[in-house]
């Protein structure tokens, strides 16, 4: 798994992204909804124009797809920085031991105000506002997306059912065209076997009649065949756009899913580092606090968070946000035939070795 960058600066690379993406999307949009509006301009022109801005578009939304994939991963190796810090801090310390000698109560007293007083509490707390901050930031994109989504999916939806029609209509034209020149070819054939002169004069003028009507049918054919034309080359860019959003709402729900998850296992190492019954200490994590990470901390406040079941649950999403971006996917194990999640390892984050019954 390679290493990512410093955090703030990727999550600042990020916002100024999505930012980009916003007004790309925003023309992207207005291209769909004003398809037929643009008739000063060949639609080949239009076309490469719009091409160009939907695959940079297209592009743009992979990137920071990759970012926030990175931002993720990111808290959660820092994460685990601080569990192996608060881990290797568990064991008691001489000045500890000698207190013991004469007094348990003051040994342990002592072990809890160091551990309290750990810095890796406030690294702890300080991933919960980056969590936080994360969250925001990817459901905004989640919210935006999806309602692009909604007014590109409409507005292609009507493009292709003018096609549909189109195509529909140029089979009735070739028909009728088949038919005309078919009453065309006949009433020559007639013209000169039977009849008078007048009788024959009438008839030349119902053949070119006929061939008039077909030549004009024709002509719009050839218009409508090439509007259907125009649509099938500019309802396959659309598309790529629309597939493209809603890869990007999957991706959203991965991430945010992941995330969620290691919230709630920062504050399950939180709450099994801390004593949460002393005052104040609970009180510092509050929905209220951490407003786009609140539904774990709800479950943080009742007591409802459990190691057990969490380990289960993150090996899942980290499998498959792995899955989605390999690049930040742990190394696969090494023993040939190993089961990819071993369900009798305990990870050191939830053996949690600093509890004491």
């Amino acid at each position: 798994m390679r290493k990512a960058p410093p955090f703030d600066s990727q999550y600042e690379a990020a916002g100024g992204l999505a930012e980009k993406i916003a007004a790309e999307g925003a023309y992207c949009e207005a291209c769909i909804r004003g398809f037929d509006s643009d008739e000063t301009r060949s639609a080949d022109e239009v076309f490469l124009e719009q091409n160009a801005r939907f695959q940079t578009h297209i592009a743009d939304g992979a990137a920071l797809d990759a970012l926030l994939a990175e931002l993720v991963f990111t808290l959660d190796r820092m994460t685990g920085e601080v569990s192996a810090d608060l881990d290797s801090s568990r064991g008691m310390t001489l000045r500890e031991k000698m207190a013991g000698w004469t007094s348990r109560q003051r040994m342990w007293r002592m072990y809890t105000e160091r551990v309290r007083e750990a810095p890796a509490i406030e690294r702890l707390l300080d991933l919960l506002a980056k969590s936080d901050a994360l969250a925001r930031l990817i459901l905004s994109q989640r919210t935006s997306i999806i309602e692009r989504h909604k007014i590109a999916e409409h507005g292609l939806v009507g493009i292709v059912e003018q096609r549909r029609r189109l195509v529909d209509s140029i089979d009735i034209a070739r028909l009728k065209m088949k038919e005309l020149n078919a009453k065309a070819l006949t009433t020559q054939g007639r013209i000169g076997v039977y009849g008078n002169r007048a009788h024959w004069e009438q008839m030349e003028a119902e053949r070119r009649a006929l061939k008039a009507e077909a030549e004009r049918i024709s002509a719009e054919e050839h218009e409508m065949r090439e509007d259907s034309q125009r649509r099938e080359r500019f309802i396959g860019l659309f598309q790529a756009l629309v597939d493209s959003l809603n890869g990007r709402i999957g991706t959203c729900n991965v991430l945010l899913r992941k995330l969620m998850i290691d919230v709630e296992e920062r504050l399950i190492i939180y709450q099994a580092q801390v004593d949460t019954d002393r005052p104040g200490m609970k009180a510092r994590i509050k929905p209220e606090l951490f407003p786009d990470i609140a539904a774990p901390i709800r479950l943080f406040e009742k007591g409802m968070l459990v190691a057990q079941d969490l380990e289960r649950r993150k090996s899942r999403v980290d499998l498959e946000a792995a899955g989605k971006f390999p690049a930040w996917a742990e190394p696969s194990q090494a023993v040939s035939g190993a089961p990819l999640i071993d369900a009798a390892r305990r990870s050191f984050r939830f053996r949690l070795p600093f509890l004491r019954s």
